[in-house]
Order: structure tokens, then sequence, then C-alpha cells
């Protein structure tokens, strides 16, 4: 989790630009993630940081292919992470806050913006021996009165595993929210959701490489109108240590949806950069994939 606020992070993110389309065969918003599919992808958010304040801001730009026309989103997430020395039953723990800024367009229609949902959140992350570690998150999206990102508060739970031995980031991220009300004042529908992020790279030297994936699915509904949606998309990751900045960037493809009327591309850019380090010697010395985490 470090900073997605490692998104994103620490995160992220909590925007959902297409979802917020009108339905017109039941006058009801779809909606999906508030935390932005996606968003964690390479970071290793399972793996404690070392002690310090981190600053990461992960930018995606997307394209939505919808005949006859397409729709462009630009999510940003700028966010702090606070790893703390305090041990929490053994684990570090790290305080995370992350502020999502949106930019949409559909159609080439004038462009839309503003900022999302904010996440405060708190994470505590263990080493389990063997080059294993796991987090747990906990933290909410606080409303926001943006209508082009989804409005509602949301419960967020993330739960990461990591392996971080000879210079692999191997990371599976499961992100989980719970709606405090499903019903937005506009009258659109949120349901639970539950994304998976997905990370299998290794460092040569500087240099990072590797497969990533992301999955997010709408979870069962009892709504019988609501038309639940989901995605899969894979793509590949390059990232670069410049000491102390770390620069990634990847390219995401989706190969399955539901629900979105079309498949959409994505480019991804992350910069973490260490703003404090108990031991910056040593935090040098870790590798990338533990510096960033949301």
């Amino acid at each position: 989790m470090g900073l997605r606020l490692v998104p994103a992070g620490l995160a992220a993110v909590s925007l959902a630009l297409l979802g917020l389309a009108l339905d017109s065969s039941n006058r009801q918003a779809r909606a999906a993630s508030a935390a932005e599919p996606g968003q964690t992808v390479g970071q290793a958010p399972g793996a404690p940081l070392p002690v310090g304040l981190y600053f990461i801001d992960t930018s995606s730009f997307g394209v939505r292919d919808i005949a006859p026309r397409s729709t462009d989103s630009n999510i940003n997430l700028p966010s702090f992470v606070w790893a703390t020395p305090a041990d929490v039953a053994g684990g570090r723990l790290q305080l995370i806050v992350l502020q999502p800024i949106a930019v949409s367009s559909t159609g080439g229609a004038p462009y839309q913006s503003g900022f999302g949902q904010t996440l405060l959140a708190a994470q505590v992350a263990w080493k389990l021996g063997s080059n294993l570690n796991f987090s747990y998150l906990l933290g909410a999206y606080l409303p926001s009165q943006t209508k082009i990102v989804i409005q509602n508060p949301v419960l967020h739970q993330r739960f990461a595993i990591t392996y971080n031995g000879d210079g692999w980031n191997l990371t599976a991220n499961f992100l989980y929210g719970t709606y405090f009300d499903t019903t937005s004042r506009t009258g659109a529908y949120y349901p639970d959701f539950l994304n998976l992020d997905l990370t299998a790279t290794k460092k040569f030297g500087k240099w990072e490489v590797g497969p990533v994936a992301f999955g997010a699915t709408d979870l069962p509904t009892r709504n019988p109108g609501y038309a639940r949606q989901g995605q899969f998309a894979v793509g590949g990751l390059v990232g670069y240590n410049f000491g102390p900045v770390n620069l990634q960037a990847y390219v995401t493809r989706e190969v399955v949806e539901r629900n979105y009327r079309g498949l959409e591309t994505r480019g991804w850019l992350r910069a973490t950069v260490p703003i404090y380090q108990e031991n910056a010697e040593a935090a040098s010395a870790a590798p990338p994939a533990m510096i960033g985490k949301f």
C-alpha cells in the first residue's frame, strides 16, 4: 500500500466516469468502482514501506470505443503515504490520503472536470518471511459534489499479497467497496464492487519490466433494473528508478467488458517521490516496487 498513497498509491480511486451515463432502458445511471480499476498495478501494496513520507501521482488517459462515438477520460490520482514507525500486531502502520481529479468527454463534447472522492485510509503491512508480505487497508471515500464522478460515501477495504524476492514484484491486490447509500440524489444506482489488480514485473538494474492485468466487477444487487458492469484488461509495464524518483509507465487494453458498450485502451504514468525517509541509504537500496503503493 505505500503511497495508491500508494495509489492508488495507495488507491485509487475513485471515479466512474463512464458509469454515470444515463441508461435509456431503465433510466438509472450505470456505476462502476469508486476505486479506479488498475490504479495499483505496478506497485507492491502488500509490502511495508521504509519509514518516511511519500508522494505518488498516478495519471491515466483512456479511450473507450463506443460506436458511433468514443468516450475519453483522464484520471489523476495524487496521493501521500506516511509509513509510520508504529507497530500494529507486528506490522507497519501506514496512513494514506488520495485526491482524484477527473476530466472526461463523450463524442467530442466539451470536456467536464472536477475533484473526485477523497480517500482517507490506514493500512497495516506485515513481512511474513521468505519474501512474502501481506497488508490490510481500511478507509473510506468521502462524499463528492462533482456530478461527473460517484458522489456517495464508500467503505473501502484492500487485501494485498506481495512477493518481492530476487528483483520480482508479484502482487495481487483485492479492492472491495461497500456503499453507505446505493442511491444518489440524482437517481444513480451504486452497487458494491470488487477489483483485482495484478502485477508480475522483474527488475534489471534500474529497469523494471513485466506484464500487468486488472479486473473489476459490480457485485450482485437486488435491483432488477440495474445492468451490472465488469471488465478485464491486460498490458505491459516499463519502469526506471532515477533514484530517488521512480517512474513507471504501462498500457492496458480491455479484452472482456460487460455493459460498457465498448472496449477501452488506457495509458498510465506514475511518479513516486520519497519526501522524507528515516534511513535514506537503506531505502534507496530497496526495490522500487516497495516504494510505490497507491
